[in-house]
């Protein structure tokens, strides 16, 4: 299973799902069964490190946020098995992006895997990149939470 993050430059939000991911798969240890990555939908940020406001709040709960900024590619809907937007309106640029219907299909909202968010109808990440540094720990309960239930269900077969 192959699982791409996307928010709008890839410092932020994409990154932040991609190390709590990455480190709930290795607490698993699937790190063989399953890959992991994160882009952006825009090309501001290309080249660069997570946004170093995001890394600490993350470092403060033993998560790395490692890498480098990319824009997501046309081959990427090819490379992934789930294209996962933290909200609706890269949701809506991915879409566009997609060849086809087949695609298309691969990208969800990662919230979605979040019983609570889902049954709420809260579906988005916020982008905290102009917040004040609690909206980046906001993220990473989000996150978390969405992560958890994404790795339940590729562990039950739900999502292969």
């Amino acid at each position: 299973m192959r699982l791409l993050f996307v928010c709008l430059g890839n410092i932020c939000r994409s990154p932040t799902a991609e190390g709590v991911m990455r480190s709930l798969v290795q607490g698993e240890g699937l790190e063989d069964r399953i890959g992991l990555d994160s882009a952006g939908t825009g090309a501001w940020h290309i080249g660069s490190a997570p946004d170093r406001r995001a890394r600490g709040a993350a470092a403060g709960r033993g998560i790395e946020l490692a890498g480098r900024a990319r824009q997501v590619r046309p081959e990427d809907f090819e490379d992934f098995d789930l294209i996962l937007a933290m909200d609706r309106e890269n949701e809506r640029l991915l879409r566009g992006m997609a060849r086809d219907e087949h695609q298309r299909a691969k990208v969800r909202l990662l919230r979605e895997f979040d019983p609570a968010s889902a049954a709420a109808g809260d579906l988005e990440v916020p982008d905290p990149y102009y917040a004040d540094a609690g909206g980046f720990d906001e993220v990473l309960d989000q996150v978390q939470a969405a992560c958890e239930g994404l790795l339940a269900e590729i562990r039950s077969g739900a999502l292969a």
